[in-house]
């Protein structure tokens, strides 16, 4: 069953083109991972999905049903955590969830016993208590969680939900991702970090500047885009080698950090004939040398690239 089916979106904001008319579907129970750089588009189509703001035109259905005619009832069926919650610091978490129980109008039975099972859900329990104004950002992201997790949603809408964490705590995130995944809870994940994306996601979407640029399951996405990287660390910071290399035309694309020069290549069979080659021309001395397997990061790097010429 496609739990969320968009046709031909279109978003201007006066002569701004922030969505160029995308199409998308998401299947029940499936992480949907809307990957993309920042101002691409994917807090747009967010707030479109979630009901906060319109749209010029296009279609969309939640559960097959026309978004704009049901639109109460899709909206119900959904749960959001939006990149920069806001929440009441002096209250603590406990008391915040049932406020905003009142404010959902959730229907729960046992609301108390309700509460403290989202707040396990969300390993907030021995912290219940203690004021939201002294949560470090991922306990508080946590807490959003449990918001959006309210009304038992069918549907989670996660906007950049591990963007401005810390280790410890974008690995929390995501593992309560992947225990909702476990759940069948259908997941759209907007993000920029592709490591993350590549953890947990069935589906990638990869959005730039307002246009679609490919969607595809994560498993046939490396067997259809895969291509071996070539990593070479110099003894030195390279400089003028790199423009050298640059001017290869089987040399699709050259991403440096330090002395370490990762190459893209169009043609593998003959890459692994002339790089040392053409490397052992270059006067530099080389540290390591070594051919890896493409990342989800890789292929990104590789769409846009294609996009932008």
């Amino acid at each position: 069953m496609k739990m969320i089916r968009v046709t031909g979106l279109v978003k201007n904001y006066g002569r701004v083109k922030a969505l160029k008319s995308i199409s998308f579907e998401v299947d029940k129970g499936s992480v949907f991972g809307f990957i993309g750089r920042n101002g691409a588009g994917k807090t747009t189509t967010m707030n479109i999905l979630t009901g906060l703001i319109s749209f010029n035109s296009g279609k969309i259905f939640i559960k097959g049903k026309d978004f704009l005619k049901y639109k109460r009832e899709a909206i119900k069926s959904i749960g959001y955590l939006p990149e920069t919650p806001a929440f009441y610091n002096y209250m603590n978490a406990y008391q915040y969830l049932n406020f905003m129980r009142d404010i959902i109008g959730a229907d729960t039975e046992k609301p108390d016993k309700y509460i403290k099972s989202l707040l396990d859900m969300v390993k907030l329990t021995k912290k219940a208590k203690r004021r939201i104004g002294g949560y470090s950002r991922g306990m508080k992201q946590r807490l959003a969680l449990a918001v959006a997790f309210m009304n038992n949603p069918e549907i989670l809408l996660l906007d950049e939900p591990a963007s401005a964490l810390d280790p410890e705590g974008r690995l929390e995130m995501l593992e309560l991702i992947e225990s909702l995944k476990n759940d069948r809870i259908t997941i759209f994940l907007s993000t920029h970090i592709l490591n993350d994306a590549e953890r947990v996601c069935d589906k990638i979407c990869i959005i730039d500047e307002g246009k679609i640029i490919l969607t595809e399951d994560l498993s046939q996405l490396y067997k259809t885009c895969i291509q071996p990287i070539f990593d070479i660390e110099f003894e030195e910071e390279p400089e003028k080698e790199i423009d050298r290399l640059e001017r290869l035309s089987w040399i699709e694309n050259i991403k440096k950090e330090g002395k370490k020069v990762s190459l893209y290549v169009r043609d593998i069979d003959h890459a692994k004939k002339e790089i040392l080659k053409e490397v052992s021309k270059l006067n530099i001395n080389i540290a390591s040398y070594q051919i890896r397997k493409s990342t989800l990061e890789d292929i990104f790097i590789r769409m846009i690239k294609n996009e932008d010429i």
